[in-house]
């Protein structure tokens, strides 16, 4: 490249720059209108201007180490109105009188810089793809004409050498390579839902988190009344990802995990079979009866007095009536209508004597004592705990409700060894209070519904888990986003299709990514092996990068294992970018400590929030390697692995795709069987 059109391109960058700069003390200098008074209304609307204004400068914040564009587009003259070439950035920039100078991605004219080819140019001339320091430096830019010929594909190189730049820290976005069919899912309009089953590497998280912020661009207002929030498997994972969606400008988001969405302390911990049962979808039938067992059959009426006069409601109307809104209606509002009914009843018997009775009548009778005694003992006030509490407690309760839904194995799991001498003083566990939060919609609908809702790894959730989540989704979207091959929990939900339905998201459309950008092919390959075993009915993905030495395995003995995993991660340690030792949680903490000895300096994945910010090499314990990425990856004896848990060769599937650039497998004991053929 010509170094005065580098220069050239420097200055437009230094030029750019400043605009955002002064976009940014315009905002900051600008008053925020607010109302006088001390309503709550004008509190609110004051509060959500100064919480615009916030969020505005937020967004406008010059990130040092964030390039402010990484493509131009070259159009044919007249395309765009004074405008022949524009450039794509993260956000839009403009200068004092308006003039765009950066084009945010999102916006419709950027789409041929991701969707423009040789055969279907969109009056598009020529791409250029500009390459950056870790600094956000200009270094250097390449050209890919799209008229006359081209000797090599430039779009693939410039591919290839993003993903193998050398990474540490949280996770980059992928602004300036996303592919057309990775495209097509960010760009995909709100309703209806997607999800992406997507293979190791095929970048589908990342594919999330700029749907998110492409929804956002196009939605804004829509999405601002319920929120935006994406749910991750663990808080390593919330932490490695954290950084994506502020780069983007985007930076008002919940990212939380399933636990704090539920916000119902747990304190206990079940065993494996009872916490597989608790998520089992049949619990919520199991639930539905248990909660309905306590609305009874009514025996007698009721005689309502006023004054001198006697009104009678007969049992065989209170009969009718109750088996009018059993189980019509949620439990609650069912036992405020059974109160109206009766009160009805008796307002009808008023009439009839020539009275003329009104709605306060009606609502008297429903409140009197007559009324309220039998309410009480054939539709019982119940709380959520109080059921929970009876059927893991009960076991002639939970044989009732349960007994030809459960076998008679996953009922005595369910039961808690020493119940609680109360429901009060009963200590949950979070598969607890997924129960209880499905309890509490039954009794009351839950209000509200998020805008968006983004799953991410959603194969690991269980069924009730996912209807919790749908709940507080009712009338908005969902982004789905899991590999059923990776699915390592005990109780999850199972194909996509189930999935959706208990989100009660079937219309969503299932997309798959199958083309694996971030992991070499000989990775892929390797770790495909697996497949035919966990997941049959899965397609075989396919890597689109080779890379030298890609795969290394290493047979040792019990005695120089340790050496081999220092030697390991030494090596990787002289290469650049990030490097992760994984291996099964039990031996992760002996492993780290042996690194150390030998005068590394290895952090933990999981006992502080910024271990990949601050240090090359991580140990990540088995159960926490989903979703993450590293340039080398060092696994620790795969069999160990594998006899960790039930769904053991799910995991090590998991592990053995989390490096972008070399996987180095370290072993004493012999390889799992689908690996040593």
């Amino acid at each position: 490249m010509a170094e005065p059109e580098l220069d050239t391109e420097r200055a437009f960058l230094t030029t750019a720059r400043a605009a955002l700069a002064r976009m940014y003390q315009e905002v900051e200098a600008r008053d925020v209108p607010l109302i006088g008074g001390e309503d709550n209304d004008e509190r609110f609307t004051n509060e959500a201007n100064e919480r615009a204004k916030k969020m505005r400068t937020q967004a406008l914040l010059d990130l040092p180490d964030v390039p402010l564009f990484f493509g131009r587009i070259d159009y044919e003259a007249g395309t765009i109105e004074d405008l022949d070439q524009i450039y794509i950035g993260r956000r839009h920039v403009h200068d004092g009188s308006g003039v765009p100078l950066v084009i945010d991605w999102r916006a419709p004219v950027s789409v041929p810089f991701y969707r423009a080819t040789r055969s279907d140019r969109q009056r598009v001339l020529m791409r250029r793809r500009y390459g950056f320091s870790d600094h956000a430096e200009l270094t250097g830019f390449e050209d890919e004409p799209l008229i006359g010929t081209v000797e090599t594909d430039q779009a693939d190189a410039f591919l290839r050498a993003e993903i193998e730049r050398p990474r540490t820290g949280p996770m980059r976005d992928i602004v300036a390579t996303i592919q057309p069919e990775q495209d097509d899912l960010v760009r995909a309009a709100l309703h209806p839902s997607v999800c992406v089953q997507g293979a190791p590497g095929t970048g589908k998280t990342a594919v999330g988190l700029h749907r998110v912020a492409y929804l956002l661009y196009t939605e804004r207002e829509r999405l601002s009344r319920g929120g935006v929030v994406i749910v991750g498997p663990n808080r390593s994972f919330l932490s490695y990802i954290r950084k994506v969606l502020p780069a983007l400008g985007e930076v008002d988001v919940r990212q939380i995990i399933i636990e704090e969405l539920i916000s119902r302390p747990a304190a206990a911990v079940d065993a494996a079979e009872a916490e597989r049962v608790k998520g089992d979808a049949r619990m919520a039938e199991v639930l539905h009866r248990a909660l309905w067992s306590y609305v009874g059959t009514p025996t007698e009426g009721i005689l309502y007095s006023k004054g001198s006069r006697r009104y009678r409601v007969h049992d065989y109307e209170v009969v009718d009536i109750v088996s009018d809104l059993r189980e019509s209606t949620r439990y609650a509002p069912g036992r405020n209508a059974l109160a109206q009914r009766i009160a009805h009843v008796v307002l009808v018997r008023m009439e009839q004597r020539a009275e003329s009775p009104d709605d306060r009548v009606q609502n008297a009778v429903a409140r009197s004592k007559p009324v309220k005694e039998l309410i009480d003992a054939v539709w019982p006030r119940v709380a959520p705990e109080q059921v929970l509490h009876r059927l893991l407690s009960d076991a002639d309760f939970l044989a009732r409700v349960a007994g030809d839904l459960l076998t008679e194995d996953e009922r005595t799991a369910l039961l808690w060894p020493k119940p609680p001498r109360s429901w009060k003083s009963a200590k949950w566990s979070f598969a607890d209070t997924v129960l209880l939060d499905e309890l509490e919609d039954l009794v009351e609908r839950r209000t509200g519904s998020l805008g968006h809702l983004v799953l991410d790894e959603a194969q690991d959730l269980s069924a009730m888990q996912l209807r919790a989540l749908g709940r507080r989704c009712r009338t908005g979207s969902a982004t789905v986003l899991g590999d059923l091959a990776q699915a390592t929990t005990a109780w999850a939900a199972g194909s996509w299709d189930r999935v959706l339905g208990h989100l009660d998201k079937s219309d969503a459309v299932v997309a798959e990514l199958d083309r694996g950008f971030r992991v070499p092919a000989q990775i892929i390959d390797f770790a495909a092996k697996l497949l035919p075993q966990i997941a049959p009915t899965l397609g075989i993905p396919s890597g689109v990068r080779t890379v030298a030495d890609a795969l290394a395995i290493v047979e040792t003995d019990e005695h120089s294992f340790a050496d081999e995993l220092v030697a390991a991660c030494k090596t990787a340690l002289a290469g650049e970018g990030s490097v992760a030792l994984i291996a099964a949680d039990d031996q992760i903490s002996h492993l780290r400590d042996a690194l150390a000895a030998a005068g590394l300096e290895p952090a933990l994945l999981g006992e502080t929030e910024d271990e990949m910010d601050t240090t090359r090499l991580v140990c990540v314990p088995a159960t926490l390697a989903k979703g993450l990425e590293f340039d080398a990856v060092v696994v620790a004896e795969p069999a160990q692995i594998v006899a960790a848990e039930p769904r053991g060769l799910h995991r090590l599937y998991v592990i053995l795709t989390r490096a972008v650039s070399r996987l180095h497998i370290i072993h004493a004991q012999p390889l799992p069987n689908p690996l040593s053929r």
